[in-house]
């Protein structure tokens, strides 16, 4: 399974999003994709509580622990590789939580716009 190029949307070196808890369709707590990767795990968001209750309610429950994979669940505050198509759902009911832009692989503008996800973003000067 070859990983993509590990790059950002800017085109520079994919930032960690991160490792507590490990984020990733590696789980190597970045963004990391390739063509096995069908959700595309690539936007590297900071989840909020509303935002999680959200992802629950339609189905992907980040928040509750599964012990037995060795998953803490996700928190309010933490960041998380959210899957894309998922991220621009949640941003069309006005629930998208912020992002990392250098922490989001560049795979992720094949279904997000730039310009939608630099609205979100938590790390633009």
């Amino acid at each position: 399974m070859e990983m993509d190029e590990s790059v950002n949307v800017f085109g520079e070196k994919l930032e960690l999003c991160c490792d507590n808890p490990v984020t990733g369709f590696y789980r190597d707590g970045k963004c990391n994709t390739n063509k096995d990767d069908v959700g595309s795990h690539t936007v590297c968001i900071k989840a909020t509580k509303e935002f999680l209750e959200y992802s629950r309610f339609r189905g992907n429950d980040l928040s509750t622990p599964i012990p037995e994979f060795g998953f803490k669940g996700v928190k309010p505050g933490d960041c998380w590789c959210l899957c894309a198509a998922r991220w621009l759902e949640a941003e069309e009911n006005d629930m998208a939580p912020r992002i990392h832009l250098r922490s989001t692989h560049i795979k992720a503008l094949e279904i997000v716009p730039m310009s939608l996800l630099k609205k979100y973003a938590v790390d633009l000067n």
